[in-house]
């Protein structure tokens, strides 16, 4: 230092007294740590109040998972009444009017003129159109008249009324039962008693058994308007599933008080999804179940009891129409055997804030495969729909060589008879054409394509195209009207 830095070193103002030393450097950054970690540990103390708030809401809210706006009884048949407690439910509902066609199944909307006999605009697209051999299946029953693709729920009534089946033959009103909120009619014409209001509806004419309902399926038919719990309020599946139990072993089955909720979950379906019979004169709708669920079981059922719907109009035989046995073929699968049922993937839960709501929009899962299929399947959506449609279009390949089956034993039938076979010599070959085409018609009707079961689909059409094989053997040695080598 030189001597004029000495000096003015020496003329710097000294510090006071009592001044405090400056901390060390190590001092300062401990107190930032100190002050930053006080900040973060209030943030995080707010952050877990609001979130804890929020649980508690979450939870207040999910213990009162609707709004009482009415009240509701067990009368309340319209569903936009119900739909002001449950308006998310009720809002999925009324999109079951949407029509949507996947590879093998909904519906395309085809424009008609309405008429005063027919007051409908929109119409599904003709089955008998898109496969002209099935008017040749169904000939002289009111099928081979008009058959179209199902709609959505919305529609199950109106597309009922106006069908042309009415128009060529008298149906009885046993057919509201899997197409109108039925449960209030059948209590208010049985005084109380649904079985004996189902019996009087089922002997009326569909006409007169129509003014007696308004409204398609509806929340009643399905769900105890106090409690909302699911219940089976269709006689005809309460004495069917009864029956079918027995057959398993187990008596005195009662559904609304034995079933889990989980089974309910696909009982309340099976109300209507299944095959069925118009039972005796009073018209009784019946499931054959006495001897199991599956279609053989069906069929040796009707057998037994000498059952036939109509005499087909071709070959003379005495012929079984197949309804639309989802229920059943749905017991044949794997799904059923791993415990999911017909809502999980038809009606999946959805989450609307704290509560989690089924999706009341019933349709096909190939539509939905998000929630309905990808909850338990680790794969693609668009992998899981080509799964779909793999087992659709094999049982849809199998179904077409079987059709084409049927088809040639009708025209070898009716050949022998144009060259003069009597009715015994025709016997078996009629008796085989009915049991064929009873299996075909089984996996025609069931809505699935074979999905539902796709083994239980092969086993049936390999069953239908060995009676068939069986029916035209009978008639070897037969006359014929056909050229030799034709």
């Amino acid at each position: 230092m030189t001597e004029r830095d000495h000096e003015n070193s020496n003329n710097l103002p000294n510090p006071p007294a009592n001044a405090p030393a400056p901390p060390p450097s190590g001092s300062r950054r401990l107190l930032w740590f100190v002050v930053a970690t006080g900040v973060v540990a209030a943030i995080a103390v707010f952050v877990v109040a609001g979130l804890l708030i929020s649980i508690y809401e979450h939870k207040q809210e999910a213990k009162n998972p609707f709004f009482r706006v009415v009240t509701l009884d067990d009368n309340t048949v319209d569903p936009s009444i119900w739909g002001k407690n449950f308006p998310q439910q009720y809002d999925t509902y009324r999109r079951t009017v949407d029509m949507v066609r996947t590879r093998f199944g909904g519906s395309e909307a085809r424009p008609r003129v309405p008429d005063d006999a027919d007051p409908r605009s929109i119409v599904a697209q003709s089955r008998l159109e898109e496969d002209p051999r099935l008017k040749t299946m169904w000939a002289g029953y009111a099928f081979a008249v008009d058959f179209r693709e199902e709609r959505g729920h919305a529609y199950m009534l109106s597309d009922q009324t106006y069908t042309q089946r009415q128009r060529v033959t008298q149906q009885p009103g046993t057919c509201v039962h899997c197409h109108a909120s039925t449960y209030v009619a059948y209590k208010e014409l049985g005084d109380g008693d649904i079985f004996k209001g189902f019996e009087k509806l089922n002997h009326m004419p569909y006409q007169e058994a129509r003014q007696h309902v308004e409204h398609p399926v509806a929340c009643i038919d399905c769900h105890d308007p106090q409690t909302m719990q699911l219940r089976v309020t269709r006689p005809a599946f309460i004495e069917g599933i009864k029956r079918a139990k027995a057959a398993e072993g187990i008596e005195n089955y009662d559904v609304n008080t034995m079933a889990t909720r989980q089974e309910m979950r696909s009982f309340v379906c099976g109300q209507c999804h299944v095959e069925y019979y118009f039972k005796g004169e009073e018209k009784r709708l019946t499931y054959p179940w006495f001897k199991g669920l599956k279609a053989d079981e069906a069929l040796a059922y009707y057998d037994e009891v000498g059952f036939s719907d109509w005499t087909h109009a071709i070959t003379k035989a005495p012929m079984l129409k197949a309804q639309h046995p989802e229920f059943e073929m749905w017991n044949q699968g794997t799904h059923a055997r791993a415990g999911v049922a017909c809502a999980d993937c038809h009606m999946p839960y959805m989450r609307v804030g704290a509560m989690k709501v089924s999706d009341h929009w019933v349709r096909s899962p190939l539509l939905n495969i998000n929630h309905a299929c990808q909850t338990c399947h680790r794969a693609s959506e668009e992998e899981l729909r080509e799964r779909a449609y793999t087992i659709q279009s094999k049982t849809y390949d199998m179904r077409n060589m079987v059709m084409d089956a049927l088809v040639s034993l009708i025209e070898d039938i009716a050949d022998a008879m144009a060259a003069g076979a009597t009715d015994d010599q025709l016997k078996a070959a009629r008796q085989h054409h009915r049991r064929g085409q009873f299996f075909l018609d089984y996996i025609e009707a069931e809505n699935s394509m074979g999905f539902h079961a796709d083994q239980e689909a092969a086993r049936i059409l390999n069953l239908a195209l060995d009676e068939i094989r069986q029916g035209q053997i009978a008639l070897r040695g037969l006359p014929t009207t056909r050229p030799a080598g034709g």
